[in-house]
């Protein structure tokens, strides 16, 4: 029960996140640091994308992908369409991998210990869609801050 409402959590966010940039009615205010906000909406979609792709991808369905943390938050400026694609990548990975996952599954632990403890996936997989939730409304305000 809990998998078809992560994958709709995940997708509704993700497609979400897409939204946002495209609101960007300067594509260059993407990455723009101003006082404060020293995370730039390009820069928390680089480190989204990385987080799933490592925790659901890499990890529950081996896709084989290697993380570079660091890049996330000192890349840019990837142009706009890149991270979008990037996006509907994601969410071809995420619909595929949980998937594959079952409700057995959810509830044994989780393969990397990366929470401060052992935790089951269906747990760790909510603490992944909040961080998304939490990082997508970071992209909200950074967006009516600063693209004006």
């Amino acid at each position: 029960m809990l998998i078809p409402i992560l994958k709709t959590l995940f997708i509704r966010d993700l497609e979400k996140l897409k939204v946002e940039l495209e609101l960007y009615r300067n594509e260059q205010n993407i990455w723009l640091v101003d006082k404060q906000i020293t995370n730039t909406a390009g820069n928390l979609c680089l480190h989204l994308i990385g987080n799933l792709n490592t925790y659901i991808g890499a990890e529950l369905g081996k896709t084989g992908y290697i993380r570079n943390r660091p890049l996330e938050f000192s890349s840019g400026p990837v142009p706009r369409t890149e991270l979008l694609k990037s996006i509907d990548e994601t969410i071809q990975m995420i619909d595929s991998t949980l998937d594959q996952l079952s409700e057995e599954q959810m509830a044994n632990e989780y393969p990397q210990e990366v929470t401060g403890g052992k935790v089951s996936t269906g747990y760790f997989l909510t603490h992944l869609a909040t961080h998304l939730s939490y990082h997508l409304g970071q992209v909200n305000y950074h967006r009516r801050l600063l693209d004006n």
